[in-house]
């Protein structure tokens, strides 16, 4: 006698299918993600309900007017004195409709505000430092500093602050280098009397602070090219690219006869620009005076530089 193992026969899993199928009339089922209900297309009997939403909750989180929904908060910042973690309570009296605060609401959100502002600086070092973030903020603003050299001005700044650097020197002196010196780690740089302008101490203060947390704190700092202003004097003189590609012309040729040697960057700019102007067929001809006012260079610098130049440049028609 023989005896034949018989294999289980495979079932069909109709599971999948009868989810997908009304239980009255067997039509299509689709989902409501608003209402959380999943109904019959054709005689509309309601399967499931109070279904949970399973994508992303889109908040108004943003620091702006609340036009942009985000799913998280604010990313950690180091140009605020708390990281950017900490709650911040909005300056505009109207609740979470828009409606605007009866006068008993209002005075209570007052006090918050400023009970909210004493809780986050909790010793005279947080005071300092907000008060030198806020500084640099100001004056990265007025010289149309982009984020990212706000941020590495702030690093520099605690930095500062972690080494004992301060004491001596004021906190807006140290403020002030600090964005001076991350300006030109990103290769954006301001001159010193485009930076003292904006700031709350003199060109010397500037200088030697600079000077001082370069020695303290090693920043590698290189040399300022002269190239990194181009983009900026020719953008405020309203002149066409040409100009510039022709100016950056004049300086590599200025820069292999060693003439910009021991010669200021900014005034090496302002020259080569004004230069380009004038070998430029099809480019305005620009007076001394103009270009002295859009870059801060003295008239005699620029008339020096620009003969320099085109005497360096042996393609130079002039």
């Amino acid at each position: 006698m023989s005896f034949h193992q018989t294999q289980p026969r495979p079932q069909t899993n109709r599971t999948d299918a009868a989810a997908d199928q009304c239980p009255e009339c067997n039509g299509s089922l689709v989902s409501d993600p608003q209402r959380g209900e999943r109904s019959c297309s054709e005689c509309g009997l309601v399967v499931a309900e109070d279904k949970i939403d399973e994508g992303p909750e889109w908040r108004t989180t943003d620091a702006t007017d609340g036009s942009q929904p985000s799913r998280v908060g604010p990313p950690v910042t180091k140009t605020q004195h708390d990281d950017g973690l900490s709650t911040t309570i909005d300056w505009r009296n109207r609740d979470a409709k828009g409606n605007a605060l009866d006068s008993q609401q209002r005075e209570r959100m007052r006090r918050l505000r400023k009970w909210n502002s004493r809780f986050k600086t909790r010793d005279s070092k947080e005071r300092g430092l907000k008060h030198a973030l806020g500084e640099i903020d100001r004056m990265a603003s007025s010289l149309g500093l982009p984020e990212d050299v706000r941020e590495t001005a702030s690093i520099i700044y605690r930095r500062a602050l972690r080494a004992d650097l301060l004491p001596g020197r004021s906190i807006e002196g140290v403020a002030t280098a600090a964005l001076y010196a991350a300006a030109r780690q990103s290769a954006l740089p301001r001159s010193l009397k485009e930076t003292a302008t904006v700031s709350r101490v003199d060109r010397r203060e500037v200088v030697q602070t600079y000077r001082y947390l370069l020695r303290e704190l090693e920043l590698g700092v290189e040399p300022a090219d002269p190239e990194h202003y181009l983009v900026r004097f020719v953008s405020k003189l309203g002149l066409d690219s040409c100009v510039e590609h022709r100016a950056r012309e004049l300086l590599d040729a200025a820069r292999e006869e060693n003439v910009t040697v021991g010669k200021s960057p900014v005034s090496l700019a302002a020259a080569a620009v004004y230069a380009a102007a004038l070998v430029v067929d099809d480019a305005e001809r620009l007076t001394q005076d103009t270009v002295s006012e859009a870059t801060d260079v003295g008239e005699a610098t620029i008339r020096s530089r620009y003969r320099d130049l085109l005497k360096a440049d042996e393609t130079c028609p002039l």
